[in-house]
């Protein structure tokens, strides 16, 4: 057996080892092993070491550089994963590191967003406070060299990499803009970047907060905390979890601490490996009460489903907007060797009512899992479960929203204005010549000028194109023109006022100050049941 082999097979021991530890020592779980499982492991090993071999010496072409790696970790790793389910992962080198990255918010950098568009890499904004945004790099600048080394051929991560580096050092750009005469060149000295998992709060109508939550990180239940208090006294909260793909567990527990009271159920978990794991709201609001509302959609995961799950299991908000994703499997992260991680589902997550939030995927293809959303409809085969004050949920498949909301379909005129970048590259291009103030609208003379920029890009369109959209087309125009004048949030902001979804959402604050008064009686009634209760002596 080769050293090439002999290391595969090294490997495949320490990752197979660590999917069968589940949290216990390697050799405690070997040692509980009957010789019958010990001795299976083993021949399958051995199968597939043999395999291996074979594909090694007789295999069209030599696998040389990185194509062993490959056939572990893109090939014989993965496919043992989806035998055991959708959520059960590996993470090679770069996908252990980026989320690592992700879990701590904060990375160090020059702070913007990057795309590769007509084989150029674009700037698609700067993060506000950060040394690009400092410096004046805007959105639609084209970096064509980092350090004097050209970006021709380079994709985006490459371009990334590049620019990230330790706090203090310096990094030198190059870019071309539209309307300068020549290129422009930036000298930025790199720095903590954090990212915020909360992109936009402010206050959408008179004491009426919205937060939008992006994922759930190590910042994330301060920043949340942080947010309440910048709001004061708040007559309503709007939370929106629309596209959160979850994240961390012990974060979505802080994030409803702040709105439960102190020793309610907020999330459970049971696997086989653990004890059952109860949470709960260790602080709790203080009394400090108001109506919420949460925004779901299919993207909803996760932990973005405990956080729902748990505010509607104990009525203290109103969930809008469509059924969630359906993950209620929990991974624990075990870092492997050479810098490699595995994300193995340890845990089944149940809210407080007892629901198991997990939707069926035994038969189904993972495209189907994760982009065919028709989930089981309410009252058919799916678990029955009671709320505080009596109302009725249903497990096993998602969180069923409260109202249902629709995310607004596009045509096909909106489809080609996003393939084509067409706000985008039409901000880029008003602005190059002038600039916007706060109060600017998006009358029939901007119109007009979009028309034009859309036949210069041989665009088509029509009448009936532009009247059938014409207010998502102005929002659309006028978010991108404020994203590139004045950052990324005046730009969020102006989509959030707009969208549909979230003008719906509002609407159902009544409806959720009347529950959060069912629930606060239900508290009281259940509370004076207990007192009055007798107990024997």
């Amino acid at each position: 057996m080769s050293s090439r082999i002999r290391r595969t097979a090294f490997s495949l021991v320490v990752f197979f080892s660590a999917c069968g530890i589940a949290g216990t020592f390697i050799s405690q779980k070997v040692g509980a092993q009957s010789s019958t499982e010990e001795s299976s492991f083993r021949d399958s090993l051995k199968s597939f070491t043999n395999v291996y071999q074979v594909v090694s010496d007789n295999y069209a072409e030599p696998l040389s550089g990185d194509k062993p790696d490959q056939v572990i970790y893109d090939g014989a790793i993965p496919g043992m994963l989806r035998v055991l389910d959708p959520h059960s992962n590996f993470y090679d080198p770069k996908a252990y590191a980026k989320m690592r990255e992700d879990q701590h918010g904060k990375y160090y950098g020059v702070g913007m967003v990057i795309q590769p568009q007509n084989n150029k890499i674009v700037v698609v904004y700067p993060y506000e406070g950060t040394p690009s945004f400092k410096a004046g790099l805007r959105p639609g600048d084209v970096i064509v060299s980092v350090d004097g080394k050209s970006t021709d051929n380079l994709n985006s991560e490459d371009v990334a990499n590049m620019l990230k580096g330790p706090k203090g050092t310096h990094v030198h750009l190059t870019v071309t803009r539209e309307g300068a005469a020549a290129p422009l060149t930036f000298d930025l000295v790199r720095d903590e970047i954090p990212h915020p998992s909360i992109d936009l709060k402010y206050e959408i109508r008179p004491g009426i907060a919205y937060i939008h939550i992006t994922q759930f990180q190590e910042t994330t239940g301060r920043e949340f905390s942080d947010a309440l208090d910048q709001f004061g006294n708040l007559k309503g909260l709007v939370l929106d979890l629309r596209g959160n793909p979850g994240g961390l567990l012990t974060e979505a527990v802080s994030v409803c601490d702040k709105l439960l009271s102190r020793g309610q159920v907020i999330v459970s978990q049971r696997g086989r490996a653990y004890p059952e794991q109860i949470y709960r709201a260790t602080h709790g609001n203080g009394g400090r009460d108001f109506p919420v509302v949460v925004l779901t959609n299919h993207g909803t995961a996760s932990a973005a489903e405990i956080v729902s799950g748990a505010l509607q299991d104990h009525d203290r908000a109103i969930i809008v907007g469509e059924i969630t994703f359906g993950k209620g499997l929990v991974q624990t992260v075990y870092q492997l060797s050479d810098n490699t991680g595995l994300a193995l589902t340890t845990y089944h997550y149940y809210t407080p009512s007892g629901r198991l939030i997990q939707r069926n995927y035994n038969g189904v293809s993972l495209y189907d899992y994760y982009y065919n959303h028709d989930q089981p409809q309410e009252g058919k085969d799916r678990e029955v479960k009671l709320t505080d004050s009596g109302r009725t949920v249903y497990g096993g498949g998602g969180i069923s929203p409260d109202y249902k909301i629709d995310t607004p379909k596009s045509n096909h005129f909106q489809d080609l204005l996003a393939a084509h970048y067409a706000f985008f590259n039409f901000a880029k291009h008003y602005l190059a010549n002038r600039t916007v103030t706060k109060d600017f609208q998006v009358d029939d003379a901007v119109l007009d000028q979009f028309k034009q920029f859309l036949t210069s890009q041989n665009i088509a369109y029509t009448d009936q194109d532009f009247n059938s959209v014409s207010d998502w087309l102005k929002t659309s125009i006028k978010a991108e023109i404020f994203t590139s004048q004045f950052g990324q949030l005046e730009g969020l902001r102006t989509r959030a006022n707009w969208d549909p979804m979230i003008a719906q959402a509002l609407t159902y604050m009544p409806q959720a100050a009347t529950l959060e008064q069912a629930a606060e009686k239900a508290a009281v009634e259940k509370q004076t049941a207990h007192i009055a209760t007798p107990t024997a002596q």
